[in-house]
């Protein structure tokens, strides 16, 4: 991914990207953050940043992602919690539960 002709370096336009895609803050909230990790950057910056670089960061990890198959295989029960029956249930890839 090409951060030429910011002023920041990749790590620093990362980091802020990251801390707005990952948690529910605001872009003035990122930009706290970031100052008090002592990089003065306005919320109005990392917003481009997020818009510029979102869509590049979603392709990357799509990339990484495992394949998902086609067949899957759901595993039920009932089980006692604190006295009371509770539903378990669990699916996964016919992959997965190799036997």
């Amino acid at each position: 991914m090409n951060t030429k002709g910011h002023c920041y370096p990749k790590h620093i336009i990362f980091q802020a990207v990251y801390f707005k895609l990952r948690f529910t803050v605001s872009y003035r909230d990122v930009e706290e953050i970031m100052k008090m990790r002592g990089v003065s950057v306005d919320h109005a910056t990392i917003q481009r940043w997020v818009y510029k670089f979102a869509p590049l960061l979603e392709l990357e990890m799509k990339k990484r992602k495992g394949k998902v198959g086609v067949s899957w295989k759901l595993d039920e029960t009932y089980i006692k919690v604190k006295g009371v029956w509770c539903y378990l249930y669990r699916a996964v890839d016919k992959w997965f539960c190799r036997i």
